[in-house]
């Protein structure tokens, strides 16, 4: 287990993600969604993320649901704030768009909110969601667009929710880099979630989230190991940040995966383990919508990757020269 920043919260090396319970651009059954995390529970994630985004609610429903009957104490949940869920009397699946592609009946639509009042009405209505009298992080998702509000507004909200006891540790969520240093270093976060930015395909965190956050302190969980797909199955049509891979990333993505099994490794494994050995990163969020999926990342990640693996990648300037190898061996 490591912990997020100063906060004392406790998370697993290997997290569920819960975007794919809440439907992500395709629909799972309520029990599958259930078996997904008792997967994820018996390969010994304790860290479990989600969002009301994710399904207009339903991923945090589900979650809620699945954790029912374990004990608080022993897992961590984090959720996010700066989307409101509000009723529409719109019907069909909410399908209409790469950002909001989720197969889901459009009861609700998501309003942006990073105030003050916005960011404790998010909360609120996530613990009814999620049948928790409490969270353990929360992060302000997504705030591209909305920066000035996020730094004045729904930062100083969260740090006052910190203060009061309210939530254990706070932070933000994103896509990119630029602002999620940013909240490293001119604010007291936690702990930051950076998606698909510090991958075997896409080094960019490597430049100046990470070593801002070593210097502060602040911890870093990674999302999107697996590029949203490409690094887990890399073929025609594959999708790189959730659009079709272009012929160069996919020609990369099968140049990795074809070392990784000339040295008895698997690229799945590689991806994972590489994220998982920065000293900045706390713990590597794999989203998954199946048992099927979460017992297979578990064993992926569990299974050592050759160092001559790690060598050869840099040979072939594959690798930045500065990124941290994991440092262990097949037994």
């Amino acid at each position: 287990m490591s912990t997020l920043g100063r906060s004392g919260v406790e998370v697993s090396e290997l997290s569920f993600g819960a975007a794919g319970i809440g439907n992500l651009f395709t629909a799972v059954s309520d029990e599958q969604a259930y078996e997904a995390v008792e997967a994820a529970w018996a390969g010994g994630m304790r860290y479990f993320d989600t969002a009301p985004h994710y399904g207009i609610g339903l991923s945090e429903r589900r979650l809620g649901a699945a954790l029912r009957e374990r004990p608080r104490a022993e897992y961590t949940v984090s959720t996010k704030v700066g989307r409101l869920l509000e009723p529409t009397d719109a019907g069909g699946d909410d399908l209409d768009g790469l950002v909001d592609g989720f197969a889901v009946p459009a009861t609700h639509r998501r309003v942006w909110d990073f105030s003050a009042d916005g960011v404790r009405r998010g909360l609120d209505a996530s613990l009814e969601r999620l049948g928790l009298d409490h969270v353990d992080v929360v992060y302000l998702h997504d705030p591209d667009d909305h920066a000035e509000q996020a730094f004045r507004e729904g930062y100083p909200a969260l740090e006052k929710l910190r203060s009061e006891g309210v939530i254990g540790a706070i932070g933000a969520g994103m896509n990119q880099t630029e602002m999620l240093t940013r909240f490293v270093r001119d604010t007291d976060v936690d702990v930051v979630l950076c998606a698909g930015r510090y991958t075997l395909l896409d080094h960019r965190a490597l430049t100046d989230l990470l070593p801002a956050a070593q210097e502060r302190g602040t911890s870093v969980v990674i999302g999107g190991a697996f590029n949203s797909g490409l690094l887990a199955d890399p073929r025609p049509g594959a999708t790189y940040n959730y659009a079709t891979a272009s012929g160069e990333l996919l020609e990369r993505a099968l140049r990795l995966k074809a070392i990784a099994e000339r040295h008895g490794s698997t690229l799945r494994a590689a991806a994972l383990a590489f994220p998982a050995a920065h000293p900045a990163v706390a713990s590597v969020l794999v989203g998954a919508r199946s048992a099927h999926e979460v017992r297979d990342c578990a064993e992926q990640f569990a299974a050592p990757v050759p160092l001559e693996f790690w060598e050869e990648l840099r040979a072939e300037g594959l690798l930045p020269a500065a990124a941290p190898v994991p440092a262990r061996e097949p037994s």
